[in-house]
C-alpha cells in the first residue's frame, strides 16, 4: 500500500508544505483549509485529548496545546480551527456518555470527522453577560432545541459541534452534540470578518431540532459538574493559538533588528523582553495543562479555573503587546496587505475578544478577588 504524506510527515513538514503557502488565501480569500486539517488529523495532531481506547494517543491537553502553538506560528486562524476540533473532542471525552464517545471520538481524533464548539453563548449567559439564545424542551427520548447562535466556527454540512442551553421548565443546562446535516438545523453564512475569515464561522439556526439522548453529553442534573470539568481546559487551550502568534511576533521584531536597530531601539517593547514574557507564559500554560491532564478531583477545579483565567488574561494581553510591537518594528512593510505583521495584529485582537474576552476574564477575576 502506498503511504501518503499525511501518514509519514511530521507536523512541521505538513505546516511548511500544506499550510504556510496558503496563509494569505485563508486570511484574505476566506479559504477553508480542510485538506490540511484532515492531514494533521491523520498525523495525530488532534489525538492528544482522546483516550487510547477511543482511537486517540492519550497524550493529553499539553500535547494538543503544543501542536496548536506550532500551527499558530504559521497561521492563527488555523490554530483556532485546531482548538475548535480538539475542544469538541475533549467535551465528548469528558462526558459520561459512552455511546457518544464510541461514535464520535475515533473519527475526531484522526480528522476524518471535523467538529466545532458552540459554547460561547452558553458560557457568557451562564455568568449573566448576555441572554441564552437557545432553549431545549424535554421530549420522549431527547430534547427539541430552538433558537439561533450567530457565530460558530469550524463548521460544514458534514461537521458536528457541541453546545448547551437551558431546559424549559428546569432552568438548568443540557449539553449536546449537533449534527450540521440534521433535520431542523440550518447553517447560514451571515457575516464576513476582518480576520479569521477562513474558519467557516457560520450562524446556526435551530427549529425544533431533535437531539436524541444518545448525543446528550450532560443532562440538567449533571450539567454543573460537567461544565466545571470542561471549562478550565477549554479556556487554557486557547493559549495554544496565542503562544503561536506571540512566537511569530517576536520573530518579526527580530527580523528587522539589523536593518532598523538604530531607530527601533526607541520602541517600548523589544524582542528580549517579549521573549522573556513568552517563556514565562509557556511555563505556566504547560504547568496547568499537566495538572488538568492528571484528572484533578472536582474539589480542585475551582482553584484551577482561577489560575487558568489569570494566565488566559496574561496571555491575551501579551499577544496584543507582541503583535503591536511587531507592527511598529516592521513599520511600513508590515502595513502591506499580505504582510504578516498586520495579520498578526488582527489575530491578536481575536484572541482578546474570543470567549472569554479579556473584559470577561477581568470581570470574573474581579468577582473572585472581591
Amino acid at each position: 500500500m502506498t503511504t501518503t504524506l499525511a501518514e509519514t510527515a511530521d507536523l512541521a513538514s505538513l505546516i511548511a508544505q500544506q499550510l504556510a503557502p496558503r496563509v494569505n488565501d485563508i486570511d484574505l480569500e476566506g479559504w477553508y483549509p480542510e485538506p490540511f486539517l484532515r492531514a494533521v488529523g491523520k498525523a495525530g495532531a488532534f489525538a492528544g485529548v482522546v483516550a487510547p481506547e477511543f482511537g486517540g494517543s492519550g497524550k493529553g491537553l499539553a500535547d494538543a496545546i503544543a501542536a496548536m502553538a506550532q500551527i499558530g506560528e504559521a497561521c492563527g486562524a488555523t490554530a483556532f480551527m485546531h482548538w475548535c476540533q480538539t475542544a469538541c473532542a475533549r467535551y465528548i471525552q469528558l462526558s459520561d456518555n459512552a455511546a457518544a464517545k464510541a461514535q464520535w471520538l475515533p473519527s475526531l481524533a484522526d480528522g476524518s470527522q471535523l467538529g466545532g464548539t458552540g459554547l460561547s453563548n452558553t458560557c457568557k449567559s451562564n455568568c449573566a453577560i448576555e441572554r441564552f439564545l437557545l432553549t431545549a424542551r424535554r421530549v420522549d427520548g431527547g430534547y427539541e432545541v430552538s433558537g439561533t447562535l450567530p457565530w460558530v466556527s469550524n463548521l460544514g454540512d458534514d461537521h458536528i459541534f457541541v453546545t448547551g442551553c437551558p431546559v424549559d421548565g428546569d432552568g438548568r443546562l443540557a449539553f449536546f452534540i449537533v449534527r450540521c446535516n440534521q433535520e431542523g438545523f440550518k447553517l447560514v453564512d451571515a457575516a464576513h470578518f476582518t480576520a479569521l475569515e477562513g474558519t467557516r464561522t457560520l450562524a446556526c439556526q435551530f427549529r425544533q431540532a431533535y437531539i436524541p439522548d444518545s448525543e446528550v453529553l450532560a443532562h440538567p442534573d449533571t450539567s454543573a459538574a460537567y461544565l466545571a470539568r470542561i471549562q478550565p481546559g477549554m479556556f487554557l487551550a486557547q493559549l495554544g493559538i496565542g503562544l503561536g502568534v506571540i512566537r511569530d511576533c517576536v520573530r518579526l521584531v527580530e527580523s528587522v533588528a539589523k536593518s532598523h536597530a538604530h531607530v527601533n531601539a526607541y520602541e517600548t517593547d523589544q524582542a528580549d523582553e517579549l521573549n522573556a514574557a513568552l517563556v514565562g507564559a509557556e511555563t505556566e500554560v504547560f504547568r496547568l495543562a499537566a495538572r488538568l491532564d492528571a484528572n484533578p478531583p472536582a474539589g480542585e477545579l475551582p482553584g484551577l479555573l482561577t489560575d487558568v483565567l489569570r494566565i488566559r488574561l496574561a496571555g491575551g494581553e501579551l499577544a496584543l503587546r507582541a503583535a503591536n510591537a511587531a507592527m511598529l518594528h516592521q513599520g511600513a512593510r508590515g502595513y502591506l496587505r499580505t504582510a504578516a505583521a498586520q495579520r498578526r495584529l488582527r489575530e491578536a485582537y481575536f484572541i482578546a475578544i474570543v470567549t472569554p474576552a479579556l473584559k470577561h476574564l477581568r470581570r470574573e477575576l474581579a468577582k473572585r478577588d472581591a
